[in-house]
């Protein structure tokens, strides 16, 4: 029997580092494991049906609770499948409700969890995608809530006191795969 993969899921708020730590540790995984597979948080509401490979918008609810509930699970699904075929996948994205990554503990056997926490300090002073100054609505964790990770495999606080690339050195010697 094939030996399963393991799903690595990077997640935090917007301008937490998700993007950038969480793909410079899929090109190094990829290194040893080249069918590893990445997934931005935005593919996922292409998994769940809510917009097109064009990005075309399928659905215009795509953000209340129900759509985005939904769209995780249904990219944590697609996960499991994978995983369970040997790949290894790494996701970054939000997934906001405790409920996603429950499901995520009790249904995917090889689920490593990386909580990047920051301060709200540094999400407005990085604000790469203007959510913070431009006063939008529905932003998680500003109008929004969120349940914060409680049971992660591992926190970094990712207020810049390391780089990246030094996050991603610790994440590999924390998960074994030097």
């Amino acid at each position: 029997m094939e030996k399963k993969g393991t799903v690595y899921f990077f997640t935090g708020l917007a301008g937490a580092g998700k993007t950038t730590v969480g793909g410079l540790f899929y090109r190094r995984l990829k290194e040893k494991k080249p069918d590893a597979i990445l997934v931005d948080g935005d593919l996922s509401r292409t998994w769940a049906g809510y917009s097109t490979e064009d990005g075309k918008v399928l659905q215009e609810d795509r953000y209340t609770t129900e759509a985005r509930k939904a769209g995780a699970f249904a990219c944590f699904q697609g996960c499991k499948y994978y995983a369970e075929q040997g790949h290894d996948m790494v996701v970054c994205s939000i997934a906001m409700y405790t409920e996603v990554r429950a499901w995520n503990r009790e249904n995917i056997e090889n689920y490593r969890e990386v909580y990047l926490k920051v301060t709200h300090e540094t999400l407005y002073k990085r604000d790469q995608k203007k959510l913070y100054s431009s006063k939008a609505k529905n932003v998680v964790g500003v109008d929004l809530p969120w349940d914060e990770p409680g049971h992660s495999s591992i926190v970094i606080q990712n207020d810049g006191g390391e780089t990246p690339e030094e996050i991603v050195d610790r994440l590999i010697r924390f998960f074994g795969l030097e």
